[in-house]
């Protein structure tokens, strides 16, 4: 069974040993998604899996068969940009820019995470039907996605700007498989 990356299906490697990163940048030309550490502790590459949040450096592409991947690259639709790339430009939520796909990724899926109702570390009352995504709790979600530039306040701001209290963008409900609210 293929892989649907971006909405294109794509044949898995015939090496099985070949991570989901090397994958999307060495064989698909989709260098996007960045490969920092190559360890799963900086977020660089971090993409969407059926909707969830995974750093694909330790993924193993062949463990996705007939999954949807979603990276960066297919954020953006019909010449527009996810509203939450446009956030990331309007609050300067980069400088070199290395880490910002990761970012956005891993914000999409962690405000997926918000509204399931997983709870973090921070987060007060585990029992709650919703859970409140304030600054602490945003950090705290996004704690595995590092930023070594100093653009940290301005991906705080923008994440907050397109999540905190705000309806699901619609592109979103689409890519981890809610309705809009």
């Amino acid at each position: 069974m293929p892989i649907t990356v971006n909405g294109s299906s794509v044949p898995l490697p015939d090496d099985p040993r070949v991570s989901l990163l090397d994958m999307l940048r060495d064989r698909m030309g989709l260098t996007g998604t960045k490969k920092g550490c190559n360890q799963g502790a900086c977020g660089a590459c971090t993409v969407l899996v059926d909707g969830r949040r995974i750093v694909s450096c330790l993924a193993l592409a062949v463990q996705y068969d007939g999954a949807e991947v979603t990276t960066i690259e297919g954020l953006a639709g019909a010449g527009a940009l996810h509203p939450l790339q446009a956030a990331f430009v309007e609050h300067d939520g980069f400088q070199c820019g290395y880490c910002t796909p990761g970012q956005i990724c891993s914000a999409i899926g962690m405000a997926a995470e918000v509204r399931r109702g997983m709870p973090s570390h921070v987060t007060a009352d585990l029992s709650a039907a919703t859970i409140a995504l304030d600054r602490d709790e945003l950090r705290e979600r996004m704690s595995g996605n590092l930023c070594r530039c100093g653009a940290h306040n301005g991906i705080v701001d923008a994440i907050m700007d397109v999540y905190a209290g705000a309806p699901v963008p619609a592109r979103d409900a689409a890519l981890v498989g809610e309705d809009a609210a």
